[in-house]
This record gives C-alpha cells, sequence and structure tokens, in this order.
C-alpha cells in the first residue's frame, strides 16, 4: 500500500492542524461502561478530553454501543495514539 503524502494539503492549510479539537467513536459491547471508559483511556494517554460533548448509542439489539467524545490533540502522533489506544481495549471493537 501507497503511503499518503500529506504535504500538498499541509501547503494548502487543508488536512488535519495541529494542535486541534478531534471527535472520536469508539464501538463495542455495551455492558462495559464504554461511557465511563473511553474518557479515562484518552485522559490516560495525556489527552485532554472535553466531557461535555460526549454522546452514546446502543444498537437496536442492544449488544453494542458507540461513544463519541471530542478530545484535544496537540500532534498527529497522539491522535494517531488515541485510535491505537482504544482499538487495543478488549471491550472495543473499532474506532472512527
Amino acid at each position: 500500500m501507497r503511503e499518503i503524502d500529506f504535504t500538498q494539503a499541509k501547503k494548502d492549510g487543508k488536512g488535519f492542524q495541529f494542535p486541534g479539537e478531534f471527535e472520536i467513536t469508539a464501538i463495542g459491547n455495551a455492558n462495559a461502561g464504554l461511557d465511563a471508559h473511553v474518557p479515562k483511556l484518552l485522559h490516560g494517554i495525556g489527552l485532554e478530553v472535553l466531557h461535555e460533548t460526549l454522546s452514546t448509542k446502543l444498537t437496536p439489539a442492544g449488544n453494542y454501543q458507540s461513544v463519541t467524545v471530542t478530545f484535544v490533540a496537540p500532534t498527529r502522533e497522539k491522535y494517531d495514539e488515541a485510535h491505537a489506544t482504544l482499538r487495543a481495549d478488549e471491550n472495543i471493537r473499532f474506532t472512527m
């Protein structure tokens, strides 16, 4: 797979700008308390979590829950670390 070149987007002022506020959604087991767990994981890696932005939604069958929250990432590396940290958790299936 070819690496994405963000050079032109940076020149044009497009793409992700750091530091910045970013929204992340984690989807996982409904009975895992993800509404409290997701912000705790993000805070644990040193990110500022904007708790007032947190929202949750259950799937129709009630087996899975999505948790969406905004956080402040100072660098692209910390943004990537947020996704990696959430995906590494056994109760989270994937992130968006």
